[in-house]
């Protein structure tokens, strides 16, 4: 016998060598044990990969169950398709099999959301709990609703632009990442997402990068490596990375908080205002005595459920937070007119005033489009009051509105869909979601037609400006935090490559004269000091030969990889060779200095996203 994490495994697991003809069903119907098998505690990935070794099939448990302890025995006789029911009646786990019939991915299934989250007790977890939660009970699920209306903004992949007639891009910053933890919510329940729900940007900055810290006095650092194209040889990737400065948490102005928080009756389940009390919880234990807060709550009213508070009185604060019921309609819009008013009688010179918006966006009462929405959001960022959005649930939640009312308010959304991603945003990353060191950054990218045909923005669909908008100081555009990165790619064709794309005439009444320049592209950057008016410029040359090294970055091989893998969720046109197993190799040997965690995560993702996917 052999000990293995606190399980016992007696005998072996003997499995037929059925051919794969009769089909992946009769494959797994016919599998037998040979003898019996007695878990005690042992993590359910540890158990797939006991009966992978035998069986030769991939067996994935989606990383929210992949530590699920599990206490089973396993009959000998019994089929691995026993074996699955048994999981699912146990621990409620549902299971797929990809269509070649040579991978089975396990994931919590809806019904079995009572057994493993309970409402109740995550609002009063510690940080540190939760951290040490099983990964289970930190990933709240609902039942299936009788209908969906989630809303999503259609997004349209950004084209090939000819460098000798168009030869700028320029667009807004995102430092979003709503669209990768959302993404997870949809694999971890065992689907993929819609098409519109990626949003390419978000998964880039989903991740840290070895960007080099500002010098001097300037906010942002410029980054930028010009390699080849995984998906297709013959063009090369172009990376743009924008590393904002880390300011210690001790050394940040203080902070004016109202926390906007929708108590709806669109709210009850237990992965919305139940996760949300565990969200605010955490943030709350970080206030210094310096800081305060406030409490707005809407449903068929706005009201105020505690005035500003000092950061010191973590009781009261976390009091009313944990007392907050879900009930009625939605009129989101007067809850903002409140949040915003009182932001402002409690306004700090100075320091960070912002309101933190948790909603999962179903706005019915009152104003209630995202055109008014937004409008009403444009008129109070003006006083220097920024808004962060969390999103939370399934099911309703309205993406499209949460991400415009962040973008119209010199803010950021982030969606949490379990405690673990509420510890990323509210307490690891604290600094950069609440405090603003640069605001309306945005980007300008001017490429040589000697050396680029032509190019094109991988993501960022939803920020591209006009040209002429980068010089006006009166548009609007992102802001970074404290610690923020921001990443882009260029896809590009150089110079005399071969291009399918059809050519545009050339021009009859005016023609160009390139200047000669080795430079491949020059980088421009406008960035506003969080209370300014006027913004300064960053420049920067790039040339082929002094931003390709021999071998490229973990910083460019783990982007082009999470590149690659929006391309293929999204089923991109321009997705060119690629596939799952390339980007897995680039993601594997790029995850570098992993210390939370996150890219191994990404990488599990993608194998459950490979089983999962079933299209043509």
């Amino acid at each position: 016998m052999k000990k293995i994490a606190a399980a016992v495994m007696i005998g072996v697991l003997l499995l037929s060598t059925i051919a794969w003809a009769a089909g992946p069903n009769s494959r797994l119907a016919s599998v037998p044990l040979d003898q019996e098998i007695v878990a005690a505690g042992m993590p359910l990935q540890e158990l797939l990969d006991l009966l992978q070794k035998q069986s030769g099939i991939v067996l994935l448990a989606a990383p929210d169950v992949a530590d699920l302890k599990i206490d089973v025995t396993l009959a000998a006789g019994q089929t691995i398709a026993g074996i699955l029911d048994q999981l699912k009646e146990k621990y409620g786990l549902d299971s797929k099999v990809n269509t070649a019939g040579t991978a089975i991915a396990l994931f919590q299934g809806y019904h079995a959301a009572d057994r493993l989250f309970s409402g109740k007790a995550m609002p009063s977890l510690a940080v540190n709990e939760a951290a040490r939660m099983p990964m289970a009970a930190q990933r709240p699920l609902l039942p299936p609703p009788q209908w969906n209306t989630e809303e999503y903004k259609r997004l349209t992949d950004n084209n090939f632009q000819e460098v000798r007639t168009s030869p700028l891009s320029t667009f807004s910053i995102d430092v979003d990442t709503a669209s990768y933890s959302n993404i997870r919510r949809f694999l971890n329940s065992g689907s993929l997402p819609p098409i519109d729900a990626v949003r390419t940007e978000e998964l880039l900055n989903y991740f840290t990068y070895e960007y080099p810290q500002p010098e001097g006095d300037r906010p942002v650092s410029v980054t930028a490596e010009v390699g080849v194209s995984p998906w297709n040889p013959e063009r090369k990737l172009l990376l743009v990375g924008l590393q904002g400065k880390n300011i210690a948490t001790e050394n940040l102005p203080p902070s004016n908080l109202v926390f906007l928080i929708d108590v709806s009756g669109s709210m009850s389940s237990p992965n919305k205002l139940p996760l949300l009390k565990t969200a605010f919880n955490m943030l709350v234990q970080q206030l210094r005595p310096q800081d305060r807060v406030a409490i707005v709550v809407y449903a068929g009213a706005a009201g105020l459920v505690l005035d500003s508070t000092p950061g010191s009185d973590k009781k009261t604060i976390g009091a009313k937070i944990n007392g907050l019921q879900a009930g009625g309609s939605t009129a989101g819009g007067a809850g903002i007119k409140l949040a915003y008013k009182v932001a402002k009688e409690h306004f700090l010179e100075g320091g960070n005033n912002r309101v933190i918006l948790a909603t999962d966006g179903d706005f019915n009462v009152g104003a209630s489009s995202e055109g008014e929405l937004t409008r009403m959001i444009e008129e109070y960022r003006n006083d220097g009051i920024f808004l962060s959005v969390l999103g939370f649930g399934m099911g309703n939640i309205k993406d499209n509105k949460m991400e415009a009312l962040a973008d119209r308010g010199n803010g950021n959304y982030a969606y949490i869909d379990n405690a673990l991603e509420a510890k990323k945003v509210l307490v690891s990353q604290m600094a950069g979601t609440l405090h603003t060191i640069a605001k309306d950054v945005k980007i300008q990218v001017e490429f040589n037609p000697a050396k680029v045909k032509a190019y094109r923005l991988i993501g960022y669909e939803n920020r591209i400006l006009a040209d002429r908008d980068f010089n006006d100081d009166r548009k609007d555009a992102g802001d970074m935090g404290s610690g923020h990165s921001v990443t882009a790619l260029y896809e590009i064709i150089p110079a005399g490559a071969p291009d399918e794309s059809p050519a545009v005439d050339p021009l009859v009444y005016q023609q160009t004269q390139n200047v000669p320049s080795e430079d491949w592209l020059q980088i421009k950057v406008r960035y506003k000091e969080p209370r300014a008016d006027t913004s300064r410029l960053l420049t920067f040359q790039v040339q082929d030969g002094k931003h390709t090294p021999t071998i490229s970055s973990d910083n460019f091989r783990f982007a082009a990889a999470v590149a690659e893998y929006g391309m293929i969720l999204r089923n991109s046109e321009f997705k060119g060779q690629s596939s799952y197993a390339q980007a897995l190799t680039l993601a594997h040997g790029a995850r570098g200095n992993d210390v939370n965690g996150y890219r191994a995560e990404f990488i599990k993702l993608m194998e459950l996203s490979q089983i999962l996917d079933t299209r043509p």
